[in-house]
């Protein structure tokens, strides 16, 4: 007889027995499937999640950035350019340049392509005796619009240009004289319109009259002269002062460059804690889904063995308790010619189909349940992703060779059985 056909039978008269196998191995296969595939779906989550948030920080990182541009704008240029020979102690003590430089030095550096500073702005400063005003002391500044940069895209003014014939007055001026936006004031016999009135800033600012640069180079004799460029670093790399200072000497030698370190280290701290808050939020995301992977990890680093160890056990008990049920049966079989190698191929085969049956259904249904129960929708996309026949394959080769040599001693005792003993006792 067929020892194929034994096992049908076998299989078909002890059905229970078979399916209590089955279902053994199936919830192993099941638990490791579900394990697995949780794990990777919780990998391809994290990576979406990190995906999504670093888009995010990124665009909450170019908001913040104009943000602080903005504001860091209100804080006005950080690095002055000063003309060759000019003593700071004269500067600070006058609280302008004393010395003068050629206009055309601001065109030179625009056009020289360097990338560190922008926004060129230069000025001709002065501290007059206003004759029209009984002589009160006032500091005559002249400006022009911003030197566009040629290697660069026009940004916003920091500063808006004062139109010829305008004049811009600090606080301390309008207040005093009761003036306003559209009176007119004579400046060293020049007439003026009063353009714009400045809020009261506690600085030099508040004794201030600015008005167009070429008007001021006439009224101060500075034709073509300038005391001072001032400018705006970049918040990039190669952007030190020491760096900074290199380029500059070989574009106009001589000049000197003062960083305005308060307003610079503002400017720059603001926008490094920006970043840095945004790389700590990612960070803190990534770590944990780290940790929450590390849990699962864990978590199935004790349930899977114990559940295998479990449907091994229970496997072999059930071969045990087969077996003693079938003595009688062996008995005959072996009296009616069945040799020992095929009683024990009718065991171990059983194990093998028991082992196969639940390798295959504890696989899909351990598939199905990391989908339902993971972090990705069940979709066809993500079921394609996460599907591992390399699993399947180890799973269907493993589980019946598990449950094999679980049913080995109860087949092997079988296949020893003395015939003679078994049908005399019976």
């Amino acid at each position: 007889m067929s020892p194929w056909l034994l096992i049908v039978r076998e299989i078909r008269l002890r059905w229970v027995s078979f399916a209590l196998g089955v279902i053994s191995v199936l919830v192993a296969v099941g638990v490791l499937t579900a394990q697995l595939t949780l794990l990777v779906a919780h990998d391809l989550r994290t990576q979406q999640i990190l995906e999504e948030k670093r888009a995010e920080t990124e665009a909450e990182m170019r908001v913040l950035e104009d943000d602080y541009r903005k504001i860091m704008k209100k804080l006005g240029f950080n690095i002055l350019l000063l003309p060759e020979g000019q003593r700071l102690a004269e500067l600070y003590l006058a609280g302008h340049s004393t010395h003068d430089m050629p206009e055309s030095y601001v065109d030179r550096l625009a056009n020289s392509g360097m990338m560190t500073i922008r926004h060129l702005l230069p000025i001709a400063e002065q501290e007059i005796q206003w004759p029209e005003e009984d002589g009160r002391t006032i500091v005559l500044v002249g400006t022009r619009g911003e030197v566009p940069l040629s290697h660069r895209a026009p940004l916003e003014p920091m500063m808006i240009p004062v139109p010829a014939g305008s004049a811009v007055l600090g606080y301390a001026i309008w207040d005093s004289l009761g003036l306003g936006v559209g009176d007119t004031i004579t400046i060293l016999g020049r007439k003026f319109s009063v353009g714009r009135c400045h809020p009261e800033r506690g600085t030099r600012d508040d004794i201030t009259v600015w008005i167009d640069l070429a008007e001021a180079q006439q009224l101060l004799s500075m034709e073509g002269r300038i005391n001072a460029i001032l400018a705006l670093k970049c918040h990039c790399e190669g952007s030190d002062v020491s760096s900074i200072r290199e380029s500059i000497a070989a574009i106009l030698p001589g000049v000197q460059v003062i960083e305005l370190a308060t307003r610079a280290i503002t400017r720059a701290d603001a926008r490094d804690r920006a970043a840095a808050a945004a790389k700590a939020a990612l960070e803190a995301e990534r770590v944990h889904r780290l940790q929450l992977r590390g849990e699962r990890e864990a978590f199935g680093s004790w349930l899977v063995p114990l559940v295998t160890l479990g449907a091994a056990v229970w496997i072999g008990l059930l071969a045990l308790v087969n077996v003693r049920e079938r003595t009688a049966e062996i008995g005959i079989l072996r009296a009616l010619g069945v040799r020992s190698r095929q009683i024990m191929l009718v065991f171990l085969g059983r194990a093998v189909l028991v082992g196969l049956a639940g390798a295959v259904l504890g696989y899909g249904i351990g598939f199905a349940v990391g989908l339902l129960a993971g972090e990705v929708s069940l979709v066809v996309h993500n079921a394609r992703v996460l599907f591992m026949p390399g699993l399947l394959v180890l799973v269907t080769a493993t589980a019946p060779l598990l449950a094999a040599l679980a049913s080995w001693p109860p087949a092997l005792a079988a296949a020893r059985q003395d015939p003679a003993l078994v049908l005399r006792e019976d």
